[in-house]
């Protein structure tokens, strides 16, 4: 699972199946802005999931 640009930011998901947690890494160029943190089931978070938290985010900091 790649990393998402979104308006000069990106977004870059790292998750451990085994404790069924990930985290998105938020980037301002090169910076490093803050850790959205997150829960799944099953092998791998969905796409989709990975997708609402970067919109959620884009929409909460109007990004």
């Amino acid at each position: 699972m790649g990393a998402i640009e979104r308006n000069g930011y990106r977004f870059v998901p790292e998750y451990s199946v085994i404790q069924q947690k990930g985290a998105i890494h938020v980037y301002n160029e090169e910076k490093f802005i803050e850790e959205i943190k997150f829960e799944f089931s099953g092998n791998f978070p969905e796409l989709d999931q990975i997708e609402e938290l970067v919109d959620q985010y884009c929409e909460q900091n109007k990004q």
